[in-house]
């Protein structure tokens, strides 16, 4: 007796059917195993060691943000840890150099920025690294506006009339830094020498202490990145007076730049990104910039940069080291007319 019509086509599709699933399985087999394969060849073409990034300033600070954050989504990119290590010392000399110094094996990164990069040649008569010999940029990530803050209590509540009592009382205001060197340093003693006018710095060992000592109305100013200086501002526990970026920071509409002001035509952005010791392999450096900008280009990175007050940034190789150029003839000029050292 030969089988029905129905028999046979239900046959052959039951046959179909079984041959699409196998085909799928070996599709979803080989798509996993890709997968598999390209996050080892991340891993292994950065370094065979324990990766680390390390941050020259101490925690809470603009650095250690940035570092942290980067870190974060990059080990997710690569499928390996990356630690962060901050080394502190000398504003941001100790940290660097420590960088500058190091087996260019691909293992170590620093976190950059316009003051260890560009300030600091400038600023430090015996400077034990060269920045732009001893380091090759992997990319910058995020740029931040500085906010000039003060204490509560103090008799004026704008930059002109910061200016002006400043004017009336020279020596007797105080700004904090995160350190020698630091933009937090370097910035408000352009801007002073730009407007004329005599303050005293007070440096600490990072930015956290020195909020200690504003917002318990021991020193009376801060210049601080975006980012560390917001939530004291939306909090209400400090005046805010100018920031420093060409144009006004979104999360503050309401505070005018610098420029704005007519107090100075003085204007900075500091950029952030990493940066590896100069001999390492092509193939390292080329590891670190396709996951740092991976990382960096997620929504949920730029979200966070951006909530924080930041710019997020993915410039080219080429337009990084032409920034670099570009703001080290800058500063130099600045620094050298503001008479500014930090040893």
């Amino acid at each position: 007796m030969k089988p029905s019509i129905n028999v046979v086509v239900i046959g052959s599709i039951m046959r179909k059917l079984k041959a699409n699933l196998a085909l799928g399985v070996v599709a979803s087999l080989l798509t996993a195993l890709s997968l598999l394969s390209t996050q080892s060849v991340s891993a292994q073409s950065i370094s065979d060691k324990p990766l680390r990034i390390i941050v020259p300033q101490p925690p809470g600070g603009g650095f250690d943000f940035v570092g942290r954050v980067l870190a974060d989504k990059m080990a997710t990119t690569i499928g390996q840890s990356i630690m962060v290590e901050n080394r502190t010392g000398a504003g941001t000399v100790v940290g660097t150099d420590y960088v500058a110094k190091l087996p260019a094996d691909g293992s170590t990164a620093l976190v950059g920025s316009i003051s260890n990069i560009v300030m600091n040649p400038w600023l430090y008569k015996n400077l034990p690294y060269d920045p732009i010999k001893d380091f090759e940029p992997v990319g910058f990530a995020i740029s931040y506006s500085y906010t000039l803050i003060g204490r509560k209590g103090l008799p004026f509540n704008t930059l002109q009339g910061l200016i002006q009592y400043a004017k009336e009382n020279p020596g007797k205001l105080t700004y904090a830094s995160g350190g020698n060197g630091t933009g937090q340093h370097v910035l408000p003693a352009a801007l002073w020498n730009k407007a004329g006018v005599d303050l005293v710095h007070v440096p600490y060992r990072g930015a956290q202490p020195a909020y200690t000592d504003l917002l318990g109305g021991r020193v009376d100013l801060f210049f601080d990145l975006a980012p560390t200086a917001r939530p004291h501002i939306e909090a209400g526990s400090v005046v805010t007076l100018a920031t420093s970026g060409a144009k006004r920071n979104p999360n503050l509409p309401n505070v005018p730049t610098i420029i704005e002001t007519g107090v100075a035509n003085v204007e900075l952005e500091s950029w952030f990104g990493l940066f590896l010791p100069a001999k390492t392999s092509p193939a390292a450096i080329n590891a670190w910039r396709t996951a740092m900008t991976k990382a960096a280009n997620q929504a949920d990175v730029k979200e966070r940069f951006e909530k924080a007050g930041g710019h997020p940034i993915s410039p080219t190789t080429e337009e990084v080291k032409a920034t670099i150029a570009k703001d080290y003839v800058r500063w130099k000029n600045l620094i050298a007319d503001a008479n500014v050292k930090a040893d």
